[in-house]
């Protein structure tokens, strides 16, 4: 089995990926989310793993809107306990740093720490590939921030772990299939949706789930970038899109919207 995830060897993803479908899988890094949409899409690999929220600094918008035009699947969601680590070079010491690199997602989660350093934050493509770009180029007055299973892959020094601003530090990832997963019984569903401009029409929308005790587990809205200030809506919810009730619900929303796509209906990972 293939599974494309983004970034290089040691990237959260991976670790992510390894998590959900095991070691015997072949990982097939690429630098984007669009690659990896693109390789799923064309059947290059059979799955992918794309970071969709972090628990400290939300949404991952471009995952959402990659999510509007594809006609991939959610199938799975996998929630990951992130610890940054401070990475550099065995002979440097934290007196030499002067500027770190890392995704920009993790310099925000590990902002405290960085600021308390005086530390310059550089934002880099991804975590390992931070690591790996320092240990290439040689830059002695730096470091990375990144996991600990970077440093590891590529022969760096750890001089600080758990470096992250807030311990309940997760990211929520979701597997990409050609399908989605078949009823569990415990399961979540994702949809897209664009309300009529009237008024009261998100509450309509939103109406047509509490009246039927549907749980909505997330709600975000994107800009649809066709008009400005119209937006589209993105929504979880308990259940699985073959219930009778989930169902009648979807039915009965495409009357009060002007566009509606089920995503997928997928596994609820465990409460963490």
């Amino acid at each position: 089995m293939k599974v494309a995830f983004q970034g290089e060897s040691g990237a959260y993803s991976e670790m992510a990926a390894v998590q959900h479908f095991g070691s015997s899988i072949e990982l097939v890094p690429h630098k984007t989310l669009s690659d990896i949409f693109e390789a799923v899409e064309n059947k290059r690999v059979d799955h992918a793993i794309v970071p969709i929220e972090n628990s400290i600094e939300g949404s991952i918008n471009e995952t959402y809107d990659l999510l509007l035009n594809t006609k991939l699947m959610v199938s799975n969601e996998v929630y990951l306990r992130v610890v940054h680590c401070l990475i550099s070079y065995g002979y440097s010491s934290m007196e030499k740093i002067q500027a770190v690199y890392s995704h920009p997602q993790a310099l925000a989660q590990c902002r405290s720490f960085i600021r308390s350093h005086g530390f310059e934050p550089i934002p880099f493509y991804d975590t390992a590939g931070s690591v790996k770009m320092l240990k290439e180029l040689q830059i002695d007055n730096a470091a990375a921030i990144a996991g600990e299973r970077a440093a590891e892959i590529y022969g760096m020094k750890i001089f600080a772990k758990s470096i992250e601003d807030s311990k309940n530090n997760y990211t929520r990832f979701m597997v990409l299939s050609h399908n989605d997963s078949e009823s569990t019984g415990n399961d979540k569903t994702m949809a897209i949706f664009t309300t009529k401009h009237m008024p009261g029409a998100l509450h309509k929308v939103i109406e047509e789930f509490a009246s039927r005790d549907i749980n909505l587990t997330m709600i975000m809205s994107r800009p649809t970038k066709e008009k400005p200030w119209e937006y589209n809506f993105y929504v979880d919810f308990e259940g699985h899109r073959s219930q009778q009730k989930i169902r009648e619900c979807l039915e009965q929303l495409k009357d009060k919207t002007t566009f509606l796509k089920v995503i997928g209906s997928y596994p609820k990972h465990k409460q963490v």
